[in-house]
């Protein structure tokens, strides 16, 4: 919790701690970035739900794997879980640094 919020802070990934859960089929990504950023580069397997019209109540349904959001920088994700939170979704992580942090890894890049 944050100090008298009543929020729940955001869990954050390191790009390895998510590419790690990928390859054990434990994660499946939603990068929340427009769709033109997705389609210049993504994460692999990730699907595109833009912030511009996201909406917690649409993701689609994990199974039994956690989702994980991303964007560029970690900032419109971060805006995405606060979305998420007030739909009282169960979505709280989200990579840190986002898809820059997954590039500087030197992690696999869909097109």
């Amino acid at each position: 919790m944050i100090f008298g919020f009543g929020r729940k802070q955001h869990r954050e990934l390191t790009p390895r701690q998510l590419d790690s859960m990928i390859q054990q089929g434990r994660a499946l990504v939603v990068d929340v970035r427009e769709a033109d950023e997705f389609a210049a580069g993504h994460i692999p397997g990730a699907i595109n739900v833009p912030l511009s019209v996201f909406r917690a109540s649409q993701l689609p349904d994990p199974g039994d794997k956690t989702l994980i959001l991303n964007c560029a920088a970690g900032r419109r994700s971060a805006m995405a879980l606060d979305k998420c939170a007030a739909a009282r979704a169960e979505i709280d992580t989200h990579l840190a640094g986002g898809f820059g942090a997954w590039r500087a890894a030197g992690l696999p890049v869909a097109i």
